[in-house]
C-alpha cells in the first residue's frame, strides 16, 4: 500500500520595524506565543535601526521643524532609505504609527493578518515628516486616544494581536471564535466571565450554573454575560 504524505505549507508572516530603540522590543518578542511562534518559522520579527541610514557622525534622524514650533522632528530621508533596504514579498503593506491615524481594531487584525509582510515605523518626539505619510506608508494607524512617547508600543501590539491569528500559532484556534471581537462574536461584544478552581475561596465563589453540566443552560449563561462595548 501506498501513502500520499501532503505537506501543508503553512503561512509565514515577516514583520518589519523601523525604530530608532531596537533594543525594547528584545524582552517581549523573546516570551510566550511570540517566542514559539518564531521557533516553527510562523512569525519572522526583523528590527532595523534607523540610524544605520545615517549618513553623519552624529547619526542623526531628527531636525527642527519648518516654521518654528516646539520638539524636533523625524526626517524624511533615513527612513525613505530605510524602507528602501527592506525586501518585501508580493502582499505587503507599510504603516506607520500617528495619533491621526485611524483607530485600530480586532477588524484590521484580522485584515492586516491576510498579508505576507508588514512594515512598521515607529515614530517619536513631536512625529514625523508628513512626507512619510504621503509617500511612503500604505496607511497610518492610532492604537488609541492617549499620546505615547512612540511607535513602538504600538508595533508590539499589532504583531501580537496579528501573530496569533496566524494559522498554527494558537494550540487551539477555536479560541479564536469565542473570544472577545472573535469572528462568531460581533465585534461590539466582549467575552463573557471566566472561572476556574477551586470552587470557593475566600467565600468567593463560582456560579452554580457553570458547575451543573448542562451545557445549554451554561450557554445561555454565556450570552447574557457577555458585555455590549458602546
Amino acid at each position: 500500500m501506498f501513502f500520499t504524505l501532503f505537506m501543508i505549507k503553512l503561512m509565514q508572516m515577516k514583520f518589519d520595524i523601523v525604530t530608532i530603540f531596537p533594543g525594547i522590543f528584545n524582552s517581549y518578542f523573546d516570551e510566550s506565543i511570540l517566542k514559539r511562534a518564531q521557533a516553527k518559522k510562523l512569525v519572522e520579527i526583523k528590527i532595523h535601526n534607523l540610524r544605520d541610514y545615517t549618513k553623519d557622525k552624529r547619526k542623526t534622524i531628527d531636525d527642527t521643524p519648518y516654521g518654528g514650533g516646539a520638539g524636533m522632528v523625524m526626517m524624511v530621508k533615513p527612513i525613505y532609505e530605510c524602507i528602501k533596504k527592506i525586501k518585501k514579498s508580493d502582499k505587503s503593506r507599510i504603516i506607520l504609527f500617528s495619533a491621526k491615524g485611524k483607530k485600530y481594531t480586532q477588524a484590521d487584525a484580522r485584515r492586516l493578518a491576510k498579508y505576507n509582510n508588514l512594515t512598521f515605523i515607529c515614530g517619536r518626539y513631536e512625529g514625523v515628516d508628513e512626507r512619510v505619510a504621503e509617500n511612503l506608508a500604505d496607511e497610518e494607524i492610532s492604537i488609541g486616544d492617549y499620546i505615547l512617547t512612540g511607535g513602538e508600543i504600538p508595533a508590539m501590539v499589532l504583531v501580537d494581536s496579528i501573530s496569533r491569528l496566524i494559522p498554527g500559532i494558537l494550540g487551539n484556534p477555536k479560541s479564536l471564535d469565542e473570544e472577545s471581537f472573535g469572528k462568531k462574536i460581533r465585534n461590539s461584544v466582549l467575552e463573557y466571565p471566566q472561572y476556574t478552581k477551586p470552587e470557593d475561596f475566600a467565600g468567593w465563589k463560582v456560579p452554580k450554573i457553570l458547575l451543573s453540566g448542562d451545557h445549554q443552560k451554561i450557554k445561555e449563561w454565556r450570552n447574557k454575560n457577555s458585555k455590549i462595548v458602546k
